[in-house]
């Protein structure tokens, strides 16, 4: 058995759904309005021909009823028979054929009508007498009511609708669809190596208006993201190979000059270089799990005990920490360590006497600031310390081993955590603020995994 293949297209689709319920209702409508029109015209017709036969009526009663009666339009048979059925007086075609019914009406109905085949008769009792005669007149039916000339009008009229309904669904589905098509088209065009192309945008505030400009919105974000995974590929390649080379270097220098080359100081030296490589390969993964929206355990952390916790014991200067206490924040332990010992230990390279870490409520924020009495940080340059791979001149006379992404590692954590990391103004030195939605307080009964920082169990993070 071969099924109907079910269109594909949406357009289709919807001018056969469009189509079939719109036949539904005109067929519907079509078999109301026959009955309706059939029943009207034939109640009109017999309203006529009973009206004629009532003139003919009164004037037997009267006694003024002539031999040869008239015609009236298309009433042409009209008799007036007694109870025999016998013809006393008729048109001229009435008088050329017998009675034309045997039906006479009840003395207390007097008035009975009859639908033929092709012909509507009405006849009269002219009084409510035993032996009164009646008169009869017939016409032909109503040429619309003949045959099946109205049920074939209707269907045709049926079929011109559908078809108007069907056509105009076809067009006003196909204007619809139109910008699908072009913005089809387009997006065949886009490729990731060139995602500069954007879908033509229709005229108005529909839903497909809405949803092209929201397409193109998201192929713009699709954009700056793509250009800024090949600027941090190109960033960091550049950045590994400076590394890479010089331990290449040093390698073949040493096998080439084994007796000029010290091999204990070229093993140290490559050591350096491997361990500056290790630290940015993890600083990479680990900003490459923040990028792809990687979350971490949330839990309970008490920003003043984990600065207490964190700060360095020993390091070039001392390490002042003051903490509010109950100062409570919702985060990843792991990742809070790692911004608080990324800003230690950039404000511990360029201090020159002591480090302050302070942890305080301020409102909604719980506030962590690091500040060094170090030069400090020039107001045009406290944006693009942020940057991957930014390092000032002055950070790498102090330490040239660091890898350059500390700080923009913090900032996403910050963000990440619905928080900010900036630079603000500081009387001496460089002054760094990270400021995170605080909890007003920490709850009676710490449920679980908030409440591991509380009971000292194991952490996971990045």
């Amino acid at each position: 058995m071969t099924l109907i293949p079910y269109p594909r297209s949406i357009r289709a689709r919807s001018v056969l759904v469009a189509s079939a319920l719109s036949l539904i209702a005109l067929v519907i409508v079509g078999v109301t309005s026959s009955l309706a029109i059939r029943y009207r015209l034939q109640d009109d017709a017999f309203n006529h021909v009973e009206k004629i036969a009532s003139r003919w009526s009164a004037a037997t009663r009267a006694g003024t009823i002539p031999k040869v009666l008239p015609t009236s339009g298309e009433i042409q048979l009209i008799q007036l028979v007694d109870t025999r059925g016998r013809v006393l007086a008729a048109t001229r075609a009435g008088w050329e054929r017998p009675a034309l019914t045997s039906l006479r009406p009840a003395p207390d109905d007097r008035v009975q009508r009859r639908a033929t085949k092709c012909h509507l008769l009405v006849a009269i009792r002219t009084t409510t007498a035993p032996d009164a005669p009646v008169v009869l007149a017939q016409r032909p039916e109503p040429t619309l009511l003949r045959g099946h000339i109205l049920e074939y009008v209707l269907a045709g009229a049926v079929l011109a609708l559908l078809a108007l309904v069907s056509w105009t669904a076809w067009r006003t589905v196909g204007r619809t669809l139109r910008p699908v098509e072009a913005i089809r088209a387009r997006l065949a065009e886009i490729t990731v190596s060139d995602l500069s192309l954007r879908m033509p945008e229709p005229p108005g505030d529909d839903e497909m208006a809405r949803l092209v400009r929201t397409a193109n919105q998201t192929l713009d974000r699709l954009d700056e993201a793509v250009a800024q995974q090949r600027r941090f590929a190109s960033t960091t390649s550049h950045e590994l190979r400076n590394p890479i080379a010089g331990l290449r270097a040093q390698l073949e220098e040493a096998l080439l000059n084994p007796d000029e080359v010290d091999p204990h100081e070229s093993i140290r030296s490559a050591l350096a270089v491997t361990d500056r490589l290790d630290a940015i390969v993890g600083d990479l993964l680990v900003l490459a799990r923040l990028q792809a929206g990687a979350q971490a355990p949330r839990e309970l952390v008490d920003l003043g005990l984990l600065a207490r916790e964190e700060a360095p014991k020993a390091s070039r200067v001392p390490v002042r920490v003051r903490a509010e206490p109950n100062v409570w924040v919702c985060g990843c332990h792991i990742r809070l360590a790692r911004v608080l010992g990324n800003l230690v230990n950039n404000a511990v390279r360029h201090a020159d006497g002591a480090v302050d870490v302070h942890v305080t409520a301020s409102g909604a924020d719980a506030v962590l600031t690091v500040t060094d009495d170090g030069a400090g940080i020039a107001p045009a340059d406290r944006e693009r310390i942020f940057e991957r791979f930014t390092r000032l001149e002055d950070g790498l006379r102090r330490d040239a081993g660091g890898s350059g992404l500390g700080l923009a590692i913090s900032r996403d954590i910050a963000e990440s955590l619905g928080g900010t990391l900036k630079v603000e103004d500081s009387p001496r030195g460089a002054r760094f603020v990270l400021r995170l939605p605080r909890l007003d307080s920490r709850p009676a009964e710490p449920a679980g995994h908030l409440g591991a920082v509380a009971q000292g169990t194991v952490r996971s993070g990045v």
